[in-house]
Parts: C-alpha cells; structure tokens; sequence
C-alpha cells in the first residue's frame, strides 16, 4: 500500500514545467497507442500533430478552433480562481447559440447594423443566465456547482435538440434537425473571403486582454483571487462573497455564451444538433494546461484546438476514429493532473509514518 504526503513547498520551476512534462508524456503514450493500432508512431504523429499546419489554411482552421476555446477557457479561468468549479460551460456555449441563433432567425430579414451586435449580445446574455441558475443554486441553497453546472450542460443539449427537431426546423430543409442559413446580416464577417476565419478570433483575443487586465489591475481582480486563496480572509476583509461568487459564474457564462453565438453565427452559419464538439469541456484542461494565466490559455487553446483538426486528418488518412481527439485530451488531462500530484506530494509505504506525526 502507498500513501501520499505533502511536501514542504512546492518547486516553482516544476510547476512551470508540468506542462511541458504533460505533453511529452501524451506524445510518448500517444505514439505507443498509434503502434498498438498497427502505425508507425511517428508517422501517426505527424499527421495528428504537423499535417494540419502545413498550409495557411491550416492555420486558419486552427484560428477557427481557437477562437471557442479560449473564450470559454477565460471565463472558466474567472471562475477557478475564485475557487467557483464551473464545469457547465458546455452548456452555457449551448445556450448561447441557441438563444442568440433563435433571435438571428427571427431578425436576419433585416438587413442593420445592428442586428449582429444584437444577436451576439442575445447569445451572451443567454449563456450568462444558464450559468445564474447554477450561481442561484450555490448562493441559496448551497447546492454544489459541480454537480449542477454538469447536470444543466444536458438541459441544454436537450434543449437544442429539441429545438432543431421542432420550433427552429427549417422548413425547407428536407426533414434534416437544423434550421435555415444565416444571412449576411447575422453572420460574423471573415478575416479573409478565401478562409473560414471569422473575426471571432479577434474578439477572443480582446477578451483575453480585457481579462488579464481585469484580474491584475483591478479591485474586482484582486477580490476574486482573495475569495479563491481563503474565503474567510475575504468575509474578513469585508468583501461580499455572495457577490463575488454571482459574478464569477455571470463572467464564466457570458463568455462561454459568446463564444456559442459566434461559433453559430461564425463557420457553422445555421443551428444544428452539433454545434459544439465538446469545446465547453475541453476549455477546462485549456485553463489547467495554461497555468490559470491568460497568455498560457492563449498556447494551451492552440494545443487543444490542433487536437480536434489531428482527430479530423487521422480519421481521413489513417481511417482511425474521430473520438482519438477526445482519447488525446483525455491523456493530456491526466498527465497534467498527475504530474502537479507528484509535484506537490512524494509517494510513501503505506507502514512508514512522517518522524513529525510520530512524535
């Protein structure tokens, strides 16, 4: 039998390298999976790491995948640092492209200026309200947010789907569960007319300015990392945790709500029963993976994203499974958890006792 015991501190150059540490040992486990499966590890490793980035429009589809994760991943890192465990943006990203795609349907005969900023901001105000169900569970009744954010991200699929086989089916559309094309008018312009790239990407990456300012420059940044270190340190200070935990979750949720819309309204242009693959989900090993710092979030939404568009080339030139991009995360996952465990912990017998507690 073993046990784990603390160590006296924490070794910040390990910490900085867990990462690092993390993404070797997936690209060692992920070659030895490639050969179990009768490929050549290296060769399989090319093509789900470098092949999708061998041309500009690589690179592109890789800004398109960005985009989602980082919004997601930043408001998820509002939340982790004021020790709020929102695991439900997958289904605040749902709930955003909903809601923001229902009022694009209803108003993308107009053709105003200012119908885009509306449907974007109905997308983001639904996200956030998903997200104040759960912030209203933890505040009055204590209920675990864990436990509800992951519950409500099934509400949400089911709403969706309920909504593409019903109300918002097009009509003209031969019995398929998705609604009609978005026009001109609601959809989010390109970058470039050659590239699915919309601007979607620049709107993350202003985000991620506004959040790194916000948590580093401002009293409400400071009050949130307070509340997430010790939270009786913060009634102390006179600081109004109720608060500060609504409006981590209203942050986490309106972010992941826009980035749904902008997905919706962005390369899918319609609503359908997919419109997420699991970006809400992956945006938490993107937080962890990125130290919790937005320019970290910024590199991990880049390593995370290649993994979807690896998933997409195996599946094509290896006739490997999709669900290999979700076997890749999930390997990322636990090799960051595990070397941050043994980072902070030593491994022990079981039968040797610390000399301290002895005593």
């Amino acid at each position: 039998m073993l046990r784990l015991e603390r160590r006296p501190s924490d070794s910040k150059l390990m910490m900085a390298l867990s990462p690092v540490l993390a993404i070797v040992l997936t690209l060692a486990a992920g070659g030895t999976l490639f050969s179990v499966l009768g490929h050549a590890p290296g060769q399989a490793l090319y093509t789900f790491f470098i092949a999708p980035l061998t041309d500009l429009y690589g690179w592109t589809e890789l800004g398109v995948k960005v985009a989602p994760l980082m919004l997601c991943a930043l408001g998820l890192n509002f939340c982790y640092r004021a020790r709020v465990w929102n695991i439900g943006a997958e289904g605040q990203f749902i709930m955003g492209g909903l809601g923001g795609g229902w009022i694009a349907l209803e108003l993308m005969h107009l053709n105003d200026i200012w119908i885009l900023p509306l449907v974007l901001l109905a997308g983001t105000v639904c996200g956030m309200a998903w997200a104040a169900l759960a912030a209203w569970l933890k505040t009055h009744f204590h209920a675990n947010e864990v436990l509800t954010t992951i519950m409500l991200n099934y509400i949400a699929l089911n709403a969706l789907l309920y909504a593409v086989h019903g109300p918002l089916m097009d009509p003209d559309g031969f019995n398929f569960p998705e609604s009609a094309l978005f026009t001109e008018s609601v959809t989010m312009p390109l970058i470039h007319e050659d590239y699915r790239l919309s601007i979607s990407l620049l709107l993350a990456l202003l985000v991620l300015a506004v959040m790194w300012t916000l948590l580093t420059r401002t009293l409400l940044g400071f009050q949130i990392s307070v509340l997430g270190e010790d939270e009786k340190a913060a009634r102390f200070a006179g600081f109004r945790t109720r608060w500060l935990t609504w409006m981590a979750l209203l942050v986490s949720g309106a972010l992941a709500g826009l980035a749904g819309i902008a997905e919706v309204t962005g390369p899918l242009g319609q609503l359908s029963p997919h419109i997420s693959p699991g970006y809400g989900y992956a945006a938490i090993i993107v937080v962890f993976l990125g130290r919790m710092h937005p320019l970290g979030i910024l590199f991990a939404s880049m390593l995370l994203g290649l993994t979807y568009m690896g998933g997409e080339m195996v599946q094509m030139d290896l006739t490997l499974p999709k669900s290999i991009t979700g076997l890749f995360q999930g390997m990322l996952l636990f090799f960051l958890l595990a070397c941050d465990v043994l980072i902070g912990y030593r491994i022990l017998p079981a039968s040797r006792q610390n000399p301290q507690t002895a005593n």
